[in-house]
């Protein structure tokens, strides 16, 4: 008997919830291992579920972080499933990784990069780093959202501007503090995922990089992201690391939003409007309209609301289970795919703004230090 392989983030979280919890679940480090083999060295189990692949970051890789935090990282990430109450949880690597892991770590030969990795002749462009999140979207959307928009918002920023912006592979974990509400929610922690993306910015800089954009499709990353470029900017004084929050967001995209948007305020959130529509352009075959529920019983008042970009003056973190009963913060009943077309395509040009300005900032700063503006003047 053959081992039917699933992709894990194909899945809606009712779906996960209904996985026998003996199901083997795979977490590869990098792609092109032999399937049939990992399903031998688990005894031919009659389904494995495949994580996404994490894309970078042990020896070899193309970047690489410190041992040490590769596996807090990946071992937060297994934790998450067992949690969750899988009991044959695994990570994949390469033969000759070593992570602590004990039992829960397989190794093969035969992985292969994601993609390729800025070479030195780069070092001048701005280098985007698209980070996404495997977590749960309600009953009609799969748990790789987060991931599958903001990677097309990247490569298509890239596109346009290829001569000042290179991005990297795609990350699809990222933080999700209300992980134990909804099944299939993964969850690195915000100390592990600051210190990870701290340590690529190191890597990157000790090779001659400069310029850094921090793009995340998930909100629960971006408060730890302002720490990543807080630190970044501090430890590395001639760099621009920047980020934002989320995509479509800035005024380009927030004039999209309103033109094009069918809710009102409170639906645009989480597997809500914007984001179905998104994903109905990119993955149609993903989305399961027909199972819809809007959550839009928010408990609002005059400076704590939801929507897409959060408005008052409170910051929180109440469960979702206040708020929450499917999963999503809002209306997806009102995504069509045209909808989602106009807003990645304002998302994209918005982020091609950014990435100029990146540009501009980092150029118009060394022009200060390199004619000793203030202490600078002081400097060898």
């Amino acid at each position: 008997m053959k081992s039917k392989l699933f992709p894990f983030d194909d899945l809606t979280w009712p779906e996960v919830a209904a996985l026998p919890r003996n199901t083997p679940l795979v977490l590869p480090l990098g792609a092109g291992y032999p399937w049939a083999a990992v399903a031998e060295s688990l005894g031919q189990p009659a389904q494995i579920g495949l994580l996404p692949a994490f894309p970078f970051g042990w020896r070899d890789s193309g970047l690489e972080v410190p041992d040490s935090v590769l596996a807090a990282t990946v071992g937060n990430l297994l934790n998450s499933l067992r949690d969750d109450g899988f009991s044959q949880v695994y990570l994949l690597s390469p033969a000759d990784v070593e992570l602590g892991l004990g039992a829960s770590h397989l190794r093969l030969p035969g992985p292969k990069p994601i993609a390729n990795f800025p070479s030195d002749g780069q070092r001048e462009k701005v280098i985007l780093m698209p980070i996404g999140h495997t977590e749960q979207h309600a009953y009609h959307l799969p748990l790789s959202v987060d991931t599958i928009i903001i990677e097309a918002i990247a490569k298509g920023a890239a596109q346009v501007a290829p001569d000042i912006g290179y991005t990297l592979p795609v990350m699809p974990y990222g933080v999700s503090t209300h992980r134990s509400s909804f099944a299939g929610t993964l969850n690195i922690g915000g100390r592990a995922f600051e210190d990870f993306w701290l340590a690529v910015v190191d890597g990157l800089v000790a090779r001659g990089f400069s310029r850094f954009y921090l793009m995340s499709g998930h909100g629960g990353n971006c408060s730890f992201l302002v720490n990543v470029v807080k630190y970044a900017g501090d430890r590395h004084k001639r760099i621009f690391c920047a980020t934002a929050w989320l995509h479509t967001s800035g005024p380009t995209g927030v004039a999209a939003l309103e033109k094009y948007r069918d809710s009102k305020i409170g639906g645009m959130g989480h597997a809500c409007e914007l984001e179905t529509s998104m994903v109905l352009a990119l993955r149609p075959e993903l989305v399961h309209m027909e199972r819809v529920r809007d959550d839009i019983d928010f408990v609002s008042t005059s400076s704590y609301f939801m929507d897409w970009v959060e408005g008052g003056a409170l910051v929180a973190n109440p469960p979702w289970d206040d708020d929450s009963v499917h999963g999503a913060y809002g209306a997806g009943s009102l995504g069509t795919a045209e909808k989602g077309r106009r807003w990645l395509q304002a998302a994209i040009a918005e982020k091609v703004e950014h990435i100029h300005e990146i540009q501009e900032q980092h150029r118009r700063r060394e022009e200060r230090r390199n004619a000793g503006f203030g202490l600078w003047g002081n400097k060898k």
